[in-house]
């Protein structure tokens, strides 16, 4: 994916995150999704989340591979109704 990024001058935005200019004819998410199943050599939970906005200047967003995942920090907090922010 790095090279897939690199290879359209892709902008780090922190880890895991990149802003990318991505030229498409008709359909963004299934062009995008064809180039990079194409170049990229993906596992099955891979997934790739797309942020843009429409005509009308909406901001919207949509996975273009794969699904959300559980969060690694799910399970860590404090049980619901306890005061303690810090329940590491």
């Amino acid at each position: 994916m790095y090279a897939w990024l690199d290879n359209r001058r892709a902008h780090a935005c922190g880890e895991n995150l990149a802003f990318v200019r991505y030229e498409f004819e008709k359909n963004l998410f299934d062009e995008l999704k064809a180039d990079i199943s194409t170049h990229v050599e993906l596992a099955p939970k891979d997934s790739s989340y797309v942020v843009f906005k429409d005509e009308a200047g909406n901001q919207l967003g949509k996975f273009v591979v794969g699904k959300r995942i559980r969060a690694p920090l799910t399970g860590h907090g404090a049980p619901e109704g306890e005061d303690s922010v810090d329940a590491a």
